[in-house]
């Protein structure tokens, strides 16, 4: 199965009642490992990586790559490519040229009339090719690649009708006591949640999913929650197999045996969250 669109996907998940898994990948390694992962739990969901991360390789280079995994895989779940927190219309470009299949501007760090803006810019740019776009209205705390946000400012249910009409974002990604990274604990405010959700013509997202309790992400999944991100503990996993490597033998070489280990430690992980946040519901 090629890519599919972030239409087609979000579609996919209403039609069963899923929040969809969205897991951060950076290189060959963790992309063949979450594809592995939603193969293996016949569940579709979305690979994403950053704008920051994309420093490491290019919007092409991801997307050939995801592309001739899943093509080497036969893999016949559903499955987006996304750009995760991009932080310029630039970013936004590159990836939709190079195949993406579903893009985030994150312009959430701006004063509401900007961010509006920006987001603007970018989805006039994104629905030409039918590609659909994720916004950000609120502050995440928490350490997000390189960015350590100065405030915490949840999200304002009185700002998000007025933000997704002018937008015409598709989803949007929401802060409710959610945080990045492993760090901080997060404190779900399902009241703002509900008059959030009550407010918003298009699903919401969560991210930071690595630190939210399972039992929370379904609850929340009730409130047009329709795709969480997971990027901290499939790194977790990755890093630790080499470490352990390391740690056992100082001498170590084998490259392909440990990165061998790593991809199956992250299947591990990818397949135990789609497990727990979809109560165990796989889809034939």
């Amino acid at each position: 199965m090629q890519l599919v669109n972030g239409y087609e996907l979000m579609k996919y998940a209403k039609e069963n009642h899923l929040v969809l898994p969205a897991f951060n990948t950076t290189d060959y390694e963790m992309t063949l490992a979450i594809v592995k992962a939603f193969d293996k739990m016949r569940l579709g969901g979305y690979i994403q990586i950053s704008s920051h991360n994309l420093k490491l390789s290019s919007p092409e280079i991801i997307a050939n790559m995801t592309r001739e995994v899943m093509q080497r895989e036969d893999i016949s779940v559903p499955i987006s490519l996304h750009l995760d927190h991009g932080k310029s219309f630039e970013d936004v470009k590159r990836c939709i040229d190079a195949g993406f299949t579903s893009v985030m501007v994150d312009s959430s760090q701006l004063p509401f009339e900007e961010n509006v803006k920006e987001v603007r810019k970018a989805a006039n740019y994104a629905h030409y090719f039918g590609i659909p776009v994720e916004a950000e209205l609120g502050g995440i705390r928490g350490k997000e690649d390189d960015n350590v946000p100065d405030s915490n400012a949840k999200t304002d249910p009185e700002q998000v009708y007025d933000f997704v009409e002018r937008t015409k974002c598709d989803s949007l990604a929401v802060a409710i006591g959610n945080v990045h990274g492993l760090a901080l604990s997060p404190q779900l405010d399902f009241t703002l949640l509900k008059k959030v959700a009550k407010a918003s013509p298009v699903p919401l997202v969560l991210h930071g999913g690595s630190g939210i309790p399972f039992d929370q992400v379904r609850r929340a999944k009730e409130n047009n929650l329709i795709k969480v991100n997971y990027g901290s503990d499939l790194r977790k996993s990755y890093i630790k197999t080499f470490g352990k490597a390391y740690d056992l033998n100082h001498n170590e070489f084998a490259l392909y045996d440990v990165a061998k280990q790593s991809v199956q430690n992250v299947i591990d992980t990818a397949t135990s969250i789609i497990t727990e946040i979809n109560v165990k519901k796989q889809i034939s």
